[in-house]
């Protein structure tokens, strides 16, 4: 989206329209990405490229061995979406135990009442959900899942003892009735979520990911929803974007879905904009740049 910052020349460009950002390339001294992946073909492109900012925390889209090898900076803007997140992610549990899309359908197609005892929906409060990361995020989403009255257990990389609702990974599988991720992918946590950890979960437990998409074995789960073993999903990320309509798990009436959204919001844009606009300012003072990946 075009977006007026005094002093900067702002562009805006679709992540689909490939012409256009390749035309615009040539004279781009910052990109502010969102999503689409960036190349080292795509930063040839662009001989006066100085800066990459993430619109975001996740640079996992970002050739980072190219920016790195072709002196232009990365920098990214952790916390900024937290809000935004923590709100979809439990926007899309209430979606799942509540089975949304069905009564939605259903409601749709004019049939309304009587539903069927599968569609009899379930509450937060006394659940307990495990989430599966302890930065900003999970941090927001535990405190608005302990003012609803569910019980919160989490999981990081590194070992919080003293916190009692801290548990190592595969404990807090087999204790969550809704898991949530909340960790960014890297090598580690690629199908980080595979059949024999989801197994884990127990009986009809619900799978919620506004982090990244293939953190989770998409295959394995939909197996596991397909034969009732969890119950349902809320997905805002995918293993592969945009999401295939051929993906089978947006034929299941028990997941929510989003085209990786959560972080979508007037308040967010304008938390990511005034980031954005001071890196460059920084940039063209030679000040060191806010949150500078490499």
């Amino acid at each position: 989206m075009d977006h007026a910052e005094p002093g900067l020349d702002v562009v805006g460009c679709s992540e689909q329209d490939d012409a256009r950002f390749h035309g615009l390339l040539p004279d781009t001294e910052v990109i502010w990405h969102v999503l689409r992946p960036l190349t080292g073909e795509d930063m040839d492109r662009a001989p006066k490229l100085r800066l990459i900012q993430k619109l975001g925390t996740g640079v996992n889209t970002i050739d980072l061995d190219a920016a790195a090898e072709r002196g232009i900076a990365v920098a990214n803007m952790p916390g900024r979406n937290a809000q935004a997140v923590a709100e979809t992610s439990l926007l899309l549990m209430l979606a799942a135990l509540r089975r949304l899309v069905a009564f939605d359908a259903r409601t749709r197609r004019g049939e309304g009442w009587p539903a069927g005892r599968s569609l009899v929906g379930g509450e937060l409060r006394g659940r307990t959900v495990g989430l599966l990361g302890g930065g900003e995020i999970a941090g927001l989403l535990r405190g608005m899942l302990e003012a609803i009255g569910a019980r919160v257990l989490y999981t990081s990389r590194r070992p919080r003892p003293d916190d009692p609702a801290w548990r190592e990974l595969d404990e807090l599988l087999r204790a969550s009735d809704v898991l949530s991720v909340h960790i960014p992918l890297t090598g580690e946590t690629h199908h980080l979520l595979d059949a024999e950890r989801l197994a884990l979960l127990p009986p009809g437990a619900v799978v919620v990911n506004t982090a990244r998409g293939a953190v989770i074995d998409e295959s394995a789960l939909v197996a596991a929803l397909t034969s009732g073993r969890l119950g349902g999903a809320g997905l805002d990320v995918f293993e592969r974007e945009p999401v295939d309509p051929a993906n089978p798990l947006l034929a299941l009436d028990n997941v929510v879905v989003m085209p990786h959204v959560a972080w979508l919001t007037g308040e967010t844009w304008d938390r990511y904009f005034e980031v954005a606009a001071e890196n460059c300012r920084r940039l063209a003072s030679g000040r060191d740049l806010l949150h500078r990946v490499i």
